[in-house]
């Protein structure tokens, strides 16, 4: 069976791309969840591995859900309704919760469509560029459905409550350039340039020390929903680790002998 997704590794970027084309490269199969998940605790393990680029093969980045097979026997929505939370649990919803868990700095290359779970599938990614093609659309309620694998608490949180409800409630599609106004991708790029583009904001993102671009992430994600004072009192505690590594003590070092800082994968 052909990589379901497939790992680059150069210069200290990790390139996963999924890798079924001839579907436009759905997520909800067990096949597809495992090997994805599998590609980022490989690369989370990977301390040459400082950024990664996500991205799909062929014209679309991903079509969300495999339609083929919804509501067959023993498929989402193909058996008894008791059933179906699990099926959920422990099938595509965790994508989300590997994501939630994952340290290293992930930019999503969209090209193409991005489509139900494709679309959250982006989000949740730390950034998201887009190639001219690129469209969006939170398409659930297209077939009567709602966002079961977090789409619902990701998209607020990137275009806001009004976007994501116009967004979630037409199902219609986003395209790159209103993609780009309204925020949900943070640069729009040709076609032929986007892996390029990708690929020099994560050297942007890897020349930086590696303990500090994970704990900066980190705090980022948890600031989402902290109070003001627990996310100070988390920072402290990030910081506090941070004033103790090399890396810290070799910018500093850099800085005050005028030269550019040398960071160590350790």
């Amino acid at each position: 069976m052909t990589d379901l997704v497939l790992v680059e590794i150069e210069d200290a970027v990790a390139t996963l791309t999924l890798n079924n084309p001839q579907m436009r490269n759905p997520i909800s199969d067990t096949e597809m969840i495992d090997a994805l998940i599998s590609a980022l605790q490989r690369v989370g393990r990977d301390r040459s591995v400082r950024a990664v680029i996500l991205t799909g093969a062929g014209k679309a980045f991903s079509s969300g859900g495999n339609l083929q097979k919804i509501g067959s026997p023993g498929e989402l929505g193909g058996g008894d309704p008791i059933d179906t939370p699990d099926g959920y649990r422990y099938g595509i919803q965790r994508i989300p919760l590997a994501f939630e868990s994952f340290e290293l700095p992930i930019i999503a290359a969209v090209n193409g469509a991005a489509i139900g779970a494709g679309c959250d599938l982006a989000c949740m990614c730390d950034i998201r560029i887009g190639g001219e093609s690129a469209f969006f659309a939170e398409s659930f309620v297209k077939l009567g459905l709602i966002p079961g694998d977090g789409g619902a608490w990701l998209l607020p949180r990137i275009v806001g409550y009004s976007k994501a409800s116009e967004m979630a409630l037409t199902g219609d599609p986003v395209h790159a350039q209103e993609a780009l106004s309204c925020g949900l991708i943070s640069r729009l790029v040709p076609d032929e340039e986007l892996l390029s583009a990708a690929r020099q904001l994560a050297l942007r993102i890897a020349a930086n020390p590696p303990h500090a671009t994970r704990m900066a992430k980190r705090l980022l994600m948890q600031g989402r929903d902290q109070r003001l004072d627990q996310h100070l009192e988390l920072a402290a505690a990030m910081q506090s680790l941070a004033h103790t590594t090399a890396h810290h003590k070799e910018a500093i070092a850099a800085f005050k002998e005028k030269r550019p800082p040398r960071f160590s994968d350790a």
